[in-house]
């Protein structure tokens, strides 16, 4: 691809300053409820994203996560647009605050906005609210029904987007020419993602020297992640009583930003890398496995300091995608699982290495974000 001038990046980024299609307060239905579901964009009336339900998510974080997601899904391809829901978690009865919400968002469901999950909602948490609304994504008007329910489907794919963040990690290790190197690798956020990045690239000959949880950070010069994953729990909070020997603990805040590494994979928090922490950061390479993990001022100064990025929006798209090829019916649903499975992550990896590619390519040949331009190059590739 060609890379675009400057000014084209600046014109582009301009572009990309709008208003979300449509946002919906949610205020509760038979029930208290705090929230709100952001549809960024519709491609054919439909759009899509996860539920985030935390204690401190805002309007605004839940605009910025849409946004991503109709990002997300230009640049792999899929006619889909956009949306994220938020739900502030209030800490009383957390399945009532559920069956609540899918009463309130039932409408949307069933009018084409799929509703999946995010930071703090598990695909328990989701069976609960689409039971309450009556959803079932296996039916769709003008396409043809799934063969088999949700969770068959979807749950074989809870590494998905891990693996397509180690993809990106991998590639990018090539295109900077550090292939075949092993590398030092800090996981912040060891949920999900960061067990399945963690696993990927230590298979792939890396070290793991640093892991973060909510309770701190362990360190060692490597870190087993077998054992690590043996005194983890499902919410990613690993049990430091029984660490195996030599390894360190630090309670100290972003104790991760200190350890020497050659990478670091954000699997956690918004904003984890900001403007007051930015000056700690270590590693040369920063692959966001989670949703906005760093600030727009960090951004601008991990440039200054020579820092690649890897957004967000180019690595963290396994399970947007894989819900996605289910909805638009691209996946061969007569697969048997373990074909299927690999059919979609062999789908998933091929675009985060193509985008991670070109990504870098722009950035390479030009000055500024080099994500306008290959967000544009994207779309006339879905045209």
């Amino acid at each position: 691809m060609n890379a675009p001038n400057s000014t084209q990046h600046v014109e582009e980024t301009a572009a990309e300053v709008r208003e979300p299609a449509f946002t919906v307060s949610l205020n509760g239905s038979g029930g208290p409820l705090k929230g709100w579901v952001v549809v960024d964009s519709l491609v054919d009336s439909l759009a899509m994203g996860g539920t985030r339900m935390t204690g401190d998510v805002t309007e605004e974080e839940v605009r910025g996560l849409a946004r991503g997601m109709t990002h997300k899904l230009t640049l792999v391809g899929l006619p889909v647009g956009g949306a994220k829901a938020g739900i502030v978690a209030s800490g009383g009865d957390r399945e009532e605050t559920l069956r609540t919400f899918g009463r309130t968002v039932a409408p949307l469901l069933h009018g084409g906005i799929h509703l999946g999950c995010d930071l703090g909602v598990t695909p328990a948490d989701r069976a609960v609210f689409f039971a309450e609304a009556g959803y079932d994504p296996r039916r769709k008007a003008r396409g043809v029904d799934m063969p088999y329910d949700w969770r068959t489907y979807y749950e074989p794919l809870v590494d998905c987007t891990g693996y397509g963040v180690g993809v990106a990690a991998v590639t990018a290790l090539e295109v900077l020419h550090r292939r075949g190197e092993s590398l030092r690798v800090v996981v912040q956020g060891f949920g999900t993602v960061g067990r399945s990045v963690a696993r990927f690239l230590e298979d792939r000959g890396h070290r793991i020297v640093g892991v973060a949880d909510v309770q701190g950070t362990v360190s060692a010069e490597r870190l087993p992640v077998a054992d690590l994953l043996a005194v983890t729990d499902a919410g990613g909070r690993i049990d430091h009583a029984r660490l195996p020997e030599g390894v360190t603990v630090s309670t100290e805040p972003d104790a991760w930003l200190d350890v020497e590494a050659d990478i670091l994979i954000l699997a956690a928090n918004h904003y984890a890398v900001n403007d007051a922490n930015v000056h700690r950061l270590r590693a040369g390479l920063v692959v966001e496995g989670g949703n906005i993990c760093v600030s727009p001022e960090a951004k601008l100064k991990m440039a200054v300091q020579g820092s690649t990025l890897i957004p967000d929006v180019v690595a963290n798209v396994g399970g947007a995608a894989a819900a996605g090829l289910a909805l638009t019916r691209t996946v061969p649903f007569e697969l048997e699982a373990a074909k299927r499975k690999d059919w979609v992550f062999d789908w998933v990896g091929t675009r985060v290495r193509n985008n991670t590619r070109d990504l870098l390519e722009i950035s390479a040949a030009a000055s500024g974000d080099p994500l306008p331009a290959l967000l544009a190059d994207r779309r006339k590739d879905r045209r």
